[in-house]
């Protein structure tokens, strides 16, 4: 495309990426930054959202390592996650973006739709082992661009001892109905049922995307009967008292302090909560969120793409190359998302996680039912959708309008 044509794409992109909240799964608190594409040719700049790793990091020496073997010099920046696409957008407006770029997966089509990313075609990148749902993140009209380093998602914790007490054999929870009925009995044996975060941001879409897609819904359609049914689950749990009307503003945070307090029987939370869990003091396990009539459901893929922005001078993408393939090697992906404590996306991988850690099996075969958020050639339009998505959630949760009709709003103001 030409310059004043990649300009405008750009100008356009900016204004959309500050409406792309991206879920709060990695740690917070960024460490700022400038600079990408070194003019000493020798060095070669990657930005990556991890600001809670230094320099002293397993992973800033793995950068480092995967540099000297690519021959070249690493000039690392960390960004807080929700600064870094503004950033990568500026950098690209500038001409002078980073020679490798890892993204929050939902970012990777606003990117790519202003002309910042290269394709695999241009940069050779070879994805052939990565599971094709989480690939799907990171393609738009039949293109890939990057490759994720890793995934986390959703999936429900459960108290052993708060389910025993109440009666309640994990095994039989299979689907809506079993799961719904087991909160019954939670909540008679005068314990607490589950909560989870349906806040009016990305977080609450996140959380509420398991049971809409689990009940077989598209976000082409929001006010379907099937969508309708998932909304009416959530709002009959808090009729019934089986949730908090603290879910209403709940964060995933928030909604993880509950659960750790050991009242509820379930928690609807993600990977991120592994080490808080081993602290809370309680037996715990790990179940994948079930759809509507059983099986699991597709819950919503975090987690981030490594990519190779846009280059003046095309020569670099062979380096850039060799340092993406370097930090997603086999090898090295599985010390990467045991320190993420993400699930790989190659089976390879996965296997090697689940040898070391049979607990993590759950989290796998969520992974492996997981959806991109952006998947289904969706791209730039998610956050309109989960923007009215997240108001027709709360609507029918504070009780000021019916899920049929909070639903019906939503879909009407995204035509």
């Amino acid at each position: 495309m030409n310059s004043s044509s990649r300009q405008r794409r750009l100008t356009a992109a900016a204004l959309t990426a500050l409406a792309v909240a991206t879920t709060a799964t990695a740690c917070g608190g960024g460490s700022g930054g400038t600079g990408s594409n070194a003019a000493d040719s020798g060095t070669y700049t990657i930005w990556d959202p991890y600001p809670q790793f230094d320099k002293s990091s397993a992973w800033a020496k793995l950068l480092d390592s995967c540099g000297t073997e690519a021959g070249v010099k690493i000039k690392r920046t960390a960004f807080d996650t929700s600064d870094l696409s503004n950033k990568a957008l500026l950098a690209a407006q500038q001409d002078n973006s980073a020679d490798v770029l890892i993204v929050d997966n939902p970012v990777v089509s606003t990117l790519a739709e202003a002309g910042v990313l290269t394709t695999t075609d241009d940069n050779k990148l070879d994805t052939s082992k990565v599971d094709p749902n989480l690939l799907a993140a990171g393609q738009s009209d039949g293109k890939t661009y990057g490759t994720p380093i890793g995934a986390n998602t959703l999936a429900l914790y459960y108290n052993k001892e708060v389910l025993k007490e109440a009666g309640v054999d994990i095994a039989s929870v299979k689907d809506w109905k079993s799961l719904t009925a087991a909160l019954e009995k939670v909540k008679k044996a005068g314990k607490k049922g589950i909560t989870f975060s349906a806040i009016g941001t990305e977080e609450g879409s996140f959380q509420f995307l398991p049971w809409f897609w689990g009940s077989g819904a598209k976000l082409t359609e929001l006010d379907s009967v099937q969508g309708v049914l998932a909304l009416s689950l959530w709002k009959d749990w808090l009729d019934k008292g089986y949730a908090p009307n603290s879910v209403i503003s709940n964060t995933q945070t928030t909604s993880w302090q509950e659960f750790a307090s050991g009242d509820y029987a379930f928690a609807e939370n993600g990977t991120w909560q592994l080490a808080g869990a081993e602290k809370a003091g309680f037996d715990y396990g790990v179940l994948p969120i079930p759809g509507a009539d059983g099986g699991n459901a597709s819950a919503p893929t975090g987690g981030e793409f490594v990519t190779v922005p846009v280059q003046g001078d095309t020569g670099r993408y062979a380096t850039s190359q060799k340092l993406v393939t370097c930090l997603t090697s086999t090898e090295n992906l599985y010390d990467t998302d045991t320190t993420l404590s993400y699930v790989a996306p190659t089976s390879e991988v996965q296997d090697k996680q689940i040898a070391s850690n049979a607990e993590l099996k759950p989290w796998v075969d969520a992974v492996k039912a997981a959806k991109g958020r952006t998947s289904d050639d969706l791209g730039t339009k998610y956050p309109k959708i989960s923007e009215q998505m997240w108001k027709a959630v709360q609507s029918a949760l504070s009780g000021s309008t019916s899920p049929k009709d909070a639903l019906g709003a939503a879909q009407s103001a995204v035509k």
